[in-house]
């Protein structure tokens, strides 16, 4: 079967792979659509902590069901799916009270031998398969992974209506978390980033507020004066050097940052203002199956706004187009979907 690889950094080729066996309690999935995740860019450029070249990319999916192993009784044949793409050992605390990413054992696809999603087919254990609805599209149905990371990180905030928020960082991962965070019931949000083209995405899906800050020295205390003064929550959702500390600067004396991006440098903490404000840092690591089945549902209900994130859909025969422009943000990229009909 064809198969889209990270053969070495910065550089992605449609090769032939075997098909994966497929276990009792497997399902196979012909894959229709298959996400550009910021964690594959960074696998791209050789800076991901897991999924070294070469490597057969991808977690993000939607497609529908074209086999499963004799003991899966969770989902048959034609159904639409998308999957939860983690598996725990199932044994340990952490997996029997459903915190599967907190797993020492945990394994992703594109980590040893379970291939990425960027394939003709998919092969996951009937746990980890949704069942989508069945006149959902396809390429809103891969959107499920990457919006259940928004739900993990506005379950970690804890978001109250009426909460006035700042979400740093306004790609795809930022933008849904935005989405989420106004469902929870926040009603300023502040968007920020250095492209215009995200910031009017943002205020596409729900922001009150946006900043391009390129170039700015003085944004937080622009940001302040929008808001009427500090935010109750604020998510980091771009790596960043300092971006920690910035975050902790615009937030209110008790109030609560929550870090979603993926951080490949270690960052300042100025730690007087974390304990002399009584001001709270907290760690958000992709999601739980419920988490999963909340961003299912929510899309599903067609409330959460999410036309305006899915930017380009390629044949798989073009995907490393996708990687560079995703990389160079040439096109105004925000989620890039590689299709395999």
């Amino acid at each position: 079967m064809k198969a889209v690889m990270i053969d070495r950094p910065y550089s992605v080729v449609v090769t032939d792979v075997n098909r994966a066996p497929l276990g009792e309690h497997e399902v196979r999935i012909q894959v229709k659509a298959a996400g550009i995740c910021g964690s594959d860019i960074h696998a791209y450029k050789g800076l991901h902590p897991f999924r070294k070249p070469p490597v057969i990319i991808g977690h993000e999916i939607s497609g529908v069901v074209i086999e499963h192993g004799r003991l899966v009784t969770r989902v048959k044949v034609g159904d639409r799916v998308t999957v939860e793409p983690q598996v725990g050992c199932g044994k340990c605390e952490d997996c029997l009270q459903g915190r599967t990413n907190y797993c020492n054992n945990r394994q992703a696809p594109g980590i040893g031998n379970w291939y990425g999603t960027m394939a003709e087919e998919f092969v996951a254990h009937e746990d980890v398969v949704f069942v989508l609805p069945q006149d959902m599209d396809y390429n809103l149905g891969a959107l499920s992974e990457p919006l259940a990371v928004g739900v993990h990180a506005v379950r970690q905030a804890d978001i109250k209506v009426g909460e006035k928020v700042a979400v740093l960082g306004s790609g795809p991962i930022g933008l849904l978390v935005l989405a989420v965070a106004k469902e929870a019931g926040a009603t300023t949000i502040l968007a920020t980033d250095v492209f215009d083209y995200c910031l009017d995405t943002a205020e596409t899906m729900g922001a009150t507020h946006t900043i391009n800050i390129k170039g700015k020295e003085n944004w937080i205390e622009e940001a302040k004066e929008m808001n009427g003064g500090p935010f109750d929550k604020v998510f980091v959702c771009i790596g960043v050097p300092g971006i920690v500390n910035q975050a902790l600067s615009l937030v209110k004396k008790g109030g609560l940052v929550v870090t979603v991006a993926m951080f490949h440098e270690e960052q300042s903490l100025d730690i007087m203002q974390l304990q002399g404000q009584e001001k709270q840092l907290v760690g958000c690591f992709c999601y739980t199956r419920q988490d999963t089945i909340t961003a299912v549902d929510l899309l599903a209900s067609g409330r959460i706004e999410t036309d305006a994130i899915i930017t380009h859909v390629l044949p798989y025969s073009e995907a490393a187009e996708g990687f560079r422009m995703m990389d160079k943000k040439e096109g105004n990229p925000l989620k890039i979907l590689v299709t395999f009909d």
